[in-house]
């Protein structure tokens, strides 16, 4: 987003934008949301591969965001999921199976087209959604993109690899081959360790399959590198993340942001909705 500089010389046009995209899925009909964010870009999962992502290459002009924009989200009555521990992928991942529990939930929506989140996608009932493509991800969806279940999807990122989170899969393994294999057999530990024994063809399987063999303790640990966990601390139920109204103090925080205008939005979606 272009850079927005407040009147106390601060950059804030990321925490802009986030604000008036929030509004947007507001006006888009959705009923109950919350926002997850990364409090620190580290997690557990450092502790288990050190070249993890980390925040040593985020630029400060952003960083400097991050808690501005969990206090701005807070003061427009939307519930923040700040996670230090976890990441906010796993909060994103609690949230689909709270949700998706609930009987009275129509549809569940995760508004990020981030691979590793394919993995929650359940059906045309928790699907992904690409905002800026307008594009909904199903399982069907899933399959598409991917030549696998999105239950798949953690296996699939541990032998492709994740340039996103810092880890490279096994060498050799490339998409083609593991949708196939995966296709297949599913899960990692169910791969024979043999080609001979393979059950699918698959250009170079000796070398892949010898690859795997060797390294799988490997593959299993980048698997739960990619495993989102699904009972991080959030809401305790679905009702908690109905928005309603912002607080007070929505005014001034727009005003610091320079930008009144989502304060005017927010006042706008509460006439349409009495």
């Amino acid at each position: 987003m272009p850079s927005k500089i407040n009147d106390a010389g601060q950059e804030v046009g990321a925490t802009v934008a986030v604000l008036g995209s929030i509004l947007g899925m507001l006006r888009d009909g959705a009923t109950h949301l919350a926002v997850a964010t990364d409090q620190v870009i580290e997690s557990f999962r450092n502790e288990l591969w050190p070249n993890y992502k980390a925040g040593n290459g985020i630029a400060p002009a952003l960083f400097s965001q991050f808690s501005v924009l969990e206090e701005a989200l807070e003061a427009m009555g939307v519930v923040v999921w700040a996670m230090r521990e976890f990441e906010a992928d796993d909060a994103m991942a609690s949230g689909a199976v709270l949700a998706a529990a609930d009987s009275r939930v129509t549809e569940v929506l995760l508004c990020t087209p981030d691979k590793d989140l394919a993995q929650c996608v359940r059906g045309d009932r928790v699907v992904q959604l690409d905002r800026r493509r307008r594009i909904k991800i199903t399982a069907d969806g899933v399959w598409k993109k991917f030549g696998v279940a999105p239950e798949s999807i953690p296996d699939y990122l541990a032998l492709t690899g994740d340039s996103a989170d810092g880890f490279p899969g096994l060498p050799g393994w490339g998409a083609k081959s593991a949708s196939v294999v995966l296709a297949h057999y599913q899960r990692i530990e169910r791969i024979p360790d043999l080609a001979t024994e393979w059950e699918v063809e698959v250009r170079g399987a000796a070398r892949l399959a010898a690859t795997l063999a060797g390294q799988r303790p490997l593959a299993l640990l980048f698997r739960q590198l990619a495993t989102l966990v699904c009972d991080a601390p959030i809401a305790a139920s679905v009702d908690e993340l109905e928005w309603h109204a912002p607080n007070p103090d929505f005014e001034a925080v727009t005003g610091w942001l320079a930008a009144p205008g989502l304060a005017a939005q927010a006042r706008e979606l509460i006439a349409g909705r009495e």
